[in-house]
């Protein structure tokens, strides 16, 4: 994950020294926001004038996944003080969800502390500010450098994330539909495709599901009548 996230850094510290913020603006995004995606798209509407409402309102929506990766986490977390979730909560990005979680579900919940989550999102924060620096300091000498189709690697990287999780068909089929309406909905104004595929990818999950519960749900309704026709025979 730190690998994939390297050019990343790199290509956004060098579209700073191109644009409208200073380079010590540049790292003190990073420092602050510690989001690449929103950080890309900030710079680009920062550059095109963009009025700060706008700014705001197309990062937040960007960042809306982030509340489903919270969702998912929360049950493994609800148990500490507050200034451990808030501390957690800033670290978390996409790739230290998958890494937490991954170590998370194979436990109940409450069993596992938050110190492997801890390192996940500290290690990810330190890489990011580090690269971000070297594109800063650097990527003044490479000025094609975001032509040359580095960022695959942060493509790369979310595949690397996606694929475990679909271990089962309602996870195929909530990524695809996510996948397919991001496509469709992609030339959306202010990245409201991306909330798009987000709604449908969560509603074809949760349908799912339903469905796949209601079985079992039957299941155990039959097995509570047979004791209790069982119990009433004897």
């Amino acid at each position: 994950m730190m690998v994939g996230a390297a050019p990343f850094g790199v290509i956004f510290g060098t579209l700073v020294t191109s644009g409208p913020l200073h380079l010590w603006q540049g790292q003190l995004m990073s420092l602050a926001v510690f989001a690449g995606s929103a950080q890309f798209i900030a710079l680009g509407l920062i550059a095109g004038h963009a009025g700060f409402a706008v700014v705001l309102a197309t990062t937040l929506v960007v960042n809306l996944r982030h509340l489903l990766y919270s969702a998912t986490l929360a049950p493994y977390v609800a148990r500490l003080p507050a200034r451990w979730r808030w501390t957690l909560a800033a670290l978390l990005t996409d790739e230290v969800f998958a890494v937490a979680y991954a170590r998370y579900r194979h436990a109940p919940p409450g069993t596992i502390g938050p110190h492997y989550f801890l390192g996940s999102g500290v290690a990810m924060y330190v890489n990011w500010q580090l690269w971000t620096l070297a594109g800063l300091l650097f990527g003044a000498a490479f000025p094609r450098l975001q032509s040359l189709g580095l960022d695959f690697a942060m493509v790369a990287t979310f595949i690397a994330i996606v694929v475990p999780q679909l271990v089962a068909v309602r996870y195929i089929a909530a990524a695809a539909t996510a996948g397919t309406l991001a496509w469709v909905c992609h030339a959306w104004p202010y990245e409201l495709g991306l909330l798009a595929a987000v709604a449908g990818g969560v509603a074809v999950g949760v349908v799912l599901s339903r469905r796949r519960s209601t079985p079992h749900r039957a299941d155990r309704r039959c097995e509570a009548h047979s004791h209790a026709e069982a119990g009433a025979t004897r």
